[in-house]
């Protein structure tokens, strides 16, 4: 007995099944048994010509047991089929489970009983299920034309998505020219005379070390990247009597905020520090306050920043061209609260630098990869350009998202890129950024799969107006799709949520997108962390160098396979540099703390206020 299935797409009901039995030559003595109904004459003919002497009794037996193995026969076949129909009926979410058995073989056609047997007992082991048999008249010469021809159209239809995915494979070589591409943007944005007009802006932090584990004191801390923040208090001990001990709380920024005018936001957030400051009994005490802040600035000082523009769906009106920290005073003074004073502002991802730093002394390389993306590392000061002073190290914000807004990433902006550049709030900028974060990835699959589905690579060419909507594909569903098992049950959970019916191929292929998708989004990111840490080892003279990556953000932490790609690519990259990659527990707000209190160790004492 034989299975096959028709290789290929059905886009609709019936669906197919095909099924051989064939006879061999022992049961031409069941079928002729079974036949004879009338005396059993030709029972005992059979029986006689095997050289058999049979009474009437022993013809009726023979005929008893042929029935008994042929039910056998059709109960085990109907089995081995209910398994298949119901598989295929779960597939493809049909209530009915319209299944056609395309069957062929002697037994089938020629036992008497066989057939009667198999559909009564499918009745019982498949009830959900509406299976009906199609005898083959022409037999498997014609199936086997059919098969080539389906392998045909198969083969095509690949040759198809290859060469819609191609623009998103990155090879060795093409990874290598990025990171060149990034080395040379670094290098022009630490030149006084041409960072005007750097894309990758490499602005001085004014962070000068890293903690070192004898920093102490209690110290607030704001973290500020979203549309939620944190306020923090932080203990900050001996490293290894407790180290850092922190409460927090996070508060929502409602829209009108984020969009109102930049009175109205700092209100808000001084209002939920005074909140915080309640609940923890903190009022009275002055403390030291870090000022976590995730939007491009110039800094002049570790405590003064100019916001260069607003990024993330923030519009506050009146902050850009002001100074940050100055706004967060203002706001304090007209609320009257005077229970902290601002020591440092700084970039998220300069945050997570120094949390992973207390943590390491190694790491001298920030990286965020969640909704956005940035990086940051410790420069020789020799090379800041900006700065006065030749000694010791500078931590520089680099604002790597934009990277490629001059043009220098075009050759690997595909159209999908474009098309979601084109309909983002703020077009023809942060271009590598949309290549890589969270906040774009979905919305790039989501183009994809439309043009699969519009070339009937998918859904059976048919486009859901959930799946034609933008931002109704967060990248979130890449990383449950990533996950998912063989069974690709979260797929098609995620597909019937955008109203879409799939078949096993349809799954199979979503997934194969989204891997391809972020895979690319990792390798983008490595070759930037490449190009940083192969600077900081030919900066130091050193032909080999070991060093650590401090890393935050949600897509580094919950996509199944990101982190590994872009471990792999930076070891390829940059084979000279011993890259570890140690994940932020406690976020950039410990981070501010920390810079805080490195301040004050430096400084030697607790700052006056400001």
């Amino acid at each position: 007995m034989t299975y096959y299935y028709p290789v290929g797409r059905h886009t609709g009901p019936p669906h197919l099944v095909g099924i051989m039995l064939s006879m061999c030559s022992s049961c031409a003595v069941q079928e002729t048994a079974l036949h004879d109904c009338s005396g059993l004459g030709k029972a005992k003919a059979l029986l006689v010509s095997l050289g058999l002497n049979p009474t009437e009794q022993d013809c009726a037996l023979v005929k008893n047991v042929c029935s008994a193995v042929s039910m056998r026969s059709a109960m085990l076949c109907a089995a081995g089929l209910a398994a298949v129909a119901s598989r295929i009926k779960n597939n493809h979410h049909d209530p009915l489970g319209r299944i056609t058995v395309g069957v062929d073989g002697s037994v089938y056609k020629t036992n008497p009983k066989f057939g009667e047997h198999l559909n009564e007992a499918l009745k019982e082991l498949a009830p959900g299920c509406q299976i009906k048999f199609l005898v083959s008249e022409d037999g498997s010469g014609k199936g086997t034309a059919i098969v080539t021809a389906v392998a045909q159209r198969l083969a095509d239809q690949r040759q198809l998505i290859d060469k819609i995915l191609e623009p998103f494979i990155m090879t060795q070589a093409k990874l290598k020219e990025i990171q060149k591409r990034m080395r040379n943007e670094m290098e022009i944005g630490l030149q006084k005379c041409m960072q005007p007009e750097a894309i990758v802006k490499m602005l001085p932090t004014f962070v000068r070390a890293t903690p070192n584990g004898t920093e102490r004191g209690e110290f607030l801390a704001l973290d500020l990247g979203g549309t939620n923040f944190r306020v923090l208090y932080t203990h900050v001990g001996i490293k290894n009597e407790g180290g850092v001990q922190m409460k927090s709380k996070t508060f929502e920024l409602p829209t009108e905020k984020i969009q109102g005018t930049g009175e109205e936001l700092f209100d808000h957030i001084v209002n939920c520090i005074t909140e915080f400051q309640k609940e923890n009994n903190l009022q009275g005490k002055r403390l030291p306050l870090g000022f976590t802040f995730s939007f491009p600035c110039k800094q002049n000082s570790l405590d003064q920043g100019i916001l260069i523009t607003w990024t993330k769906g923030f519009s506050a009106s009146g902050c850009v061209g002001e100074d940050v920290v100055g706004l967060l005073r203002e706001a304090a003074f007209r609320k009257q609260n005077s229970d902290f004073y601002v020591i440092a502002l700084v970039n998220d991802t300069v945050g997570t630098m120094m949390s992973c730093g207390y943590d390491d002394p190694a790491c001298e390389v920030g990286l965020i990869v969640g909704t956005g993306t940035n990086a940051c590392y410790m420069e020789e000061m020799k090379n800041v350009e900006l700065l006065d002073g030749d000694d010791g190290l500078m931590c520089i914000n680099m604002e790597w998202g934009a990277f490629g807004d001059n043009g220098c990433l075009d050759d690997i902006f595909t159209s999908f890129d474009q098309d979601v550049d084109n309909h983002s709030i703020n077009p023809g900028k942060q271009r590598y950024e949309k290549m890589i974060s969270g906040m774009y990835l979905g919305e790039i699959v989501r183009q994809v799969l439309i043009k699969l589905t519009k070339e009937k690579v998918l859904f059976g060419g048919r486009i859901s107006e959930k799946l034609n909507t933008r931002g109704l594909f967060p990248t979130k569903f890449l990383s449950s799709i990533e996950s998912d098992t063989l069974g690709l049950l979260q797929v098609r959970s995620i597909l019937d949520q955008l109203g879409l019916k799939s078949t096993c191929d349809d799954t199979v292929l979503v997934k194969e997108v989204c891997t391809t998708v972020s895979r690319r989004a990792a390798q983008l990111c490595a070759s930037g962390i490449a190009a940083v840490v192969e600077k900081i080892r030919e900066n130091r003279g050193l032909e080999h160098l070991g060093i650590t990556v401090g890393v935050d953000g949600t897509l580094y932490k919950l996509h199944p396979h990101f982190a590994g790609v872009v471990k792999k690519t930076v070891k390829m990259l940059a084979p000279e540099c011993e890259v570890r990659f140690h994940l932020s527990e406690d976020g950039s707000g410990k981070g501010a703390a920390l810079i805080t209190a490195v301040a004050c160790r430096i400084a030697g004492a607790e700052p006056l206020p400001a």
